[in-house]
């Protein structure tokens, strides 16, 4: 959703009336934010659809907003498609269920389709040596099965593809041979700078600042899926090594975690909290479960003294919250593996200490990484101590009117490839 919604006011200028068709409020669930939606230009016409209510769904154990909205979704795009003309439909989110509706309304009205690549569909991570568990049980399993099922289905007859990392498309590429004739783009996720200017003007939606002031706050927004542990590990058990070698040092740390799940108040279970507590961090540790929204993270980064970024064990992983973490300009930590995506993007950047996460046998030398970061923050990070920030490039490659025209071009190109195969 953020991708559309921080490229709306821009796609005119670009040459694409834009027409959103979208679930509407009462049929979701989660944390809703006005601030938000009074980000969307409001002569941009938005279709709302409804949904099978979740206390319905509940009793066959289905909450997936796409399986939901489906039907609703299908028949009122289809209302728009053969009342008025489209050159193009785009699907942008994450709800991978909704793609096979692509291909059925180019079956059904002719109109060319895109689909936005967030997070890999069908992917064997939890098929690989050493991986935990997959979650999710019977629910797991049905998405598997079904991304095996419809993914090719979709993508075969798309007239273009954008995704946010480039070992996705790679992915399609190894699975579909045919994958490499359809027009693709790397358009990766970036900031709106009104967002950053929204989120200044608001109240702080709580403290971080819990301790006395000479307390050094770290704080990470956002989920702490199965694929972090390692890389929270690392930095906990740093953690504990620098509380026994400089406890006084060591008690200024504060470390919160905010929003760890997509769950609503109330319904969340902590992730990182059991960690800290093999590790006998905990007193230093906060974690909030549920979500919290956009606007309120912003405002939150905004007020910590250090944003945490650990890095996940899937190398394909591109953190969209980078963009955000680096409109704030404060100092970043950054928890990476090896030839990740999450390296080069912040190598690219320069705006993170970045520290690599150790293979077996080098945990020490990432500790010490670690340690210094710490001396240096809690002495107020001394000339020197960061990167300099590559702020040319990254006004020219991920601000939100910059990557709208990347997605247009993706456009036009989806357009031109339709044509020549009529």
């Amino acid at each position: 959703m953020q991708r559309i919604r921080m490229s709306l006011p821009y796609y005119r200028a670009h040459g694409w009336e834009p027409v959103v068709l979208t679930v509407g409020e009462r049929w979701q669930q989660g944390v809703f934010e006005p601030e938000l939606e009074g980000t969307v230009p409001r002569d941009v016409r938005v279709v709302r659809t409804g949904a099978i209510p979740p206390s319905w769904a509940r009793w066959f154990g289905v909450g997936n907003l796409g399986l939901r909205a489906w039907a609703h979704l299908l028949f009122a795009g289809s209302r728009l498609l053969r009342r008025e003309e489209f050159d193009l439909v785009l699907f942008s989110n994450t709800q991978f269920v909704t793609f096979p509706l692509g291909r059925l309304w180019r079956l059904c009205h002719g109109v060319p389709y895109v689909l936005d690549v967030q997070d890999p569909w069908r992917t064997d991570f939890y098929e690989r040596s050493g991986a935990r568990s997959p979650p999710g049980g019977w629910k797991y399993e049905f998405a598997r099965f079904s991304a095996w099922i419809l993914e090719g289905w979709s993508f075969a007859r798309a007239s273009g593809v954008i995704s946010v990392s480039p070992s996705y498309l790679a992915d399609l590429a190894a699975r579909y041979p045919w994958f490499t004739s359809i027009p693709s783009a790397v358009v990766r996720f970036g900031a709106s700078t009104a967002d950053l200017e929204i989120a200044k003007a608001l109240p702080r939606p709580r403290p971080v600042q819990t301790g006395p002031d000479r307390d050094i706050h770290l704080l990470y927004t956002g989920a702490s899926g199965p694929v972090m542990p390692h890389a929270v590990s690392a930095l906990f058990m740093a953690l504990r090594f620098y509380r026994e070698r400089f406890p006084e040092r060591a008690s200024r740390l504060r470390f919160h975690f905010i929003g760890t799940s997509y769950v609503a108040a109330g319904r969340g279970s902590p992730s990182v909290v059991p960690l800290a507590a093999k590790f006998g961090v905990l007193d230093q540790v906060e974690e909030i479960p549920h979500r919290i929204g956009f606007m309120e993270a912003l405002r939150l980064q905004l007020d910590s003294d250090v944003l945490l970024l650990p890095g996940s064990s899937d190398p394909a992983y591109s953190p969209s919250k980078v963009y955000l973490y680096y409109l704030t300009n404060r100092p970043i930590l950054g928890l990476v593996f090896r030839g990740s995506v999450m390296e080069e993007l912040l190598n690219e950047l320069s705006c993170a200490y970045l520290v690599h996460i150790p293979e077996p046998g080098g945990e020490e030398i990432a500790v010490a990484s670690i340690h210094r970061f710490f001396d240096q923050a809690l002495f107020g990070f001394p000339p020197g101590s960061l990167p300099a920030r590559n702020d040319a490039y990254f006004n020219g490659h991920f601000l939100a009117d910059v990557l709208t025209g990347e997605q247009c071009a993706l456009f036009n190109a989806a357009v031109r490839h339709e044509a020549a195969l009529r």
